[in-house]
């Protein structure tokens, strides 16, 4: 939850006492163009920066002011997914993968059984021995994913995870972020620079039974999927597909168009 968050940079206001709620099992898309804030907001939800005033509150702790060691418990149940992967180039995928997992002293054995179920998850058990310089960019983004997933967090934060890639692998992307938000049930905030990709996740579900993403039957609505649109550091729109398609705000239907 972020309660009046403003946050500027070198003088130049970034946000502008914005306020919104992420439910439990909610994806919230965050829209806007390049330089609206976007990014920032997930930095400053995971405490690597600090607003100038407001509150954030994640899995209902205040984050603005914890120490440093206090937001290590709460980042803990929280994954990322960095727009460029960011995995480590001199480590196996196993080892990117697992790697907090390592760094918590999780014995060799249950290391190597989560490593499998993460990537079974991304469809890339084969990729374990393998680096990521083997990998293609779309590879690299799903052992992120995995990565992201591997210590079971409550919310995910991604970052642009479809930037930079083509539409085929864009889909693919999309396709594993609706499973974890079906299959999974968990929180997360998506940066998205693709309003196609937003659309996608409002309009289908994934089928455990058949293992892919389908559309969502006409007549029904996706609840659990939500955009929040900012300019100018500020919260224009926070709702659903339905309500964006359908608002008549100039600057909304611009962009959307």
């Amino acid at each position: 939850m972020f309660e009046s968050v403003s946050i500027s940079f070198e003088g130049k206001q970034v946000l502008d006492g914005i306020s919104f709620l992420l439910e439990r099992g909610e994806t919230k898309g965050i829209l806007g163009v390049a330089g609206s804030g976007k990014s920032t907001i997930l930095k400053l939800a995971l405490g690597l920066i600090r607003p100038d005033s407001g509150r954030i509150r994640v899995l209902g702790q205040d984050v603005t002011s914890m120490s440093e060691e206090e937001l290590f418990e709460v980042r803990r149940n929280i994954g990322m997914v960095f727009q460029e992967s960011a995995l480590f180039d001199s480590l196996t995928v196993r080892e990117n993968v697992g790697f907090r997992l390592i760094e918590e002293g999780v014995p060799e054995e249950e290391i190597t059984q989560r490593v499998q179920e993460a990537l079974r998850f991304v469809e890339l058990e084969h990729t374990m021995d393998m680096f990521p310089a083997e990998l293609s960019g779309g590879m690299r983004r799903r052992v992120a994913i995995a990565r992201a997933i591997i210590t079971r967090p409550e919310i995910l934060l991604y970052d642009s995870p479809t930037g930079g890639l083509d539409p085929v692998t864009s889909t693919t992307i999309i396709e594993l972020i609706l499973k974890q938000r079906d299959v999974y049930k968990t929180s997360s905030l998506l940066v998205s620079h693709r309003l196609q990709d937003a659309f996608t996740m409002a309009t289908h579900y994934f089928d455990r039974r058949c293992n892919q993403m389908l559309p969502i039957p006409p007549g029904e609505i996706d609840v659990r999927t939500t955009f929040l649109m900012l300019r100018d550091g500020k919260v224009i729109f926070d709702g659903t597909a339905q309500e964006l398609a359908a608002s008549r705000d100039e600057y909304i239907r611009e962009y959307i168009s």
